[in-house]
């Protein structure tokens, strides 16, 4: 290939590469947490992802997500969680929405990946398998979704939480609802995740400082989770 059609196409390739970075756009920036939004090829629904520094070891807050009971509390949107299977570094959870009217409930199961990273960081990967459980009347169940978890260390107690996710909901949502979900799930669940991760996290180091007694360790299912 003659240097100057190599030049053009690595200037090409660098152009694409700039686009698809900046296609993300910020569309809220409140009490900390950042939301981006941007367009999904084919779909009616924009993906979003949402950006927080917590006061929370990686530790902490992969426990928080772990338990699928507490998750539920913290997760905007979830009605019920309950684990489906364990396999290796992969998780299958069942969700049930709780979304505002005029919306009807729906369902999922989430297949959860789970990776840790060289700097004791950790990404879950979210997928839909719809057909992992079987139907359920009155459900409507999502079977396009994914999207991950990305905890990144950024000190002895600090963590940036990224948390992505797109999904083609099934059935008819008024673009109103949409515009609001994807606004209002990454910061209610960061905010949420947020407050209680930092109050977790202040009660772990007063019992490492042997100002609390610790409590005997509880066993809950190793999970990762979330969605809609």
């Amino acid at each position: 290939m003659k240097p100057s059609l190599l030049c053009g196409a690595l200037l090409t390739l660098l152009l694409c590469s700039s686009v698809q970075a900046d296609s993300w756009h910020l569309a809220r920036d409140e009490d900390g947490i950042r939301v981006y939004l941007d367009d999904v090829a084919g779909s009616h629904y924009q993906r979003f992802r949402g950006v927080a520094l917590i006061k929370a070891s990686v530790r902490t807050l992969s426990d928080l997500q772990e338990n699928l009971r507490v998750a539920c509390k913290w997760l905007y949107g979830c009605a019920s969680m309950r684990l489906l299977e364990v396999e290796g570094d992969s998780t299958w959870v069942y969700l049930t929405t709780d979304l505002p009217w005029p919306a009807s409930p729906r369902d999922i199961v989430i297949r959860v990946q789970t990776e840790r990273t060289d700097d004791g960081g950790m990404v879950r990967r979210l997928s839909a398998e719809a057909d992992k459980a079987e139907q359920v009347p009155g459900l409507i169940r999502v079977t396009q979704l994914k999207g991950q978890w990305i905890l990144v260390p950024k000190g002895d107690q600090l963590t940036e939480v990224t948390y992505q996710l797109e999904a083609e909901p099934a059935g008819d949502i008024p673009s109103w609802l949409a515009n609001q979900f994807v606004i209002d799930a990454p910061m209610v669940s960061l905010r949420t995740l947020r407050a209680v991760a930092e109050r977790q996290g202040v009660r772990e180091q007063h019992t490492d400082l042997g100002e609390l007694k610790p409590h005997a360790p509880q066993a809950t299912p190793p999970t990762p989770l979330p969605v809609p």
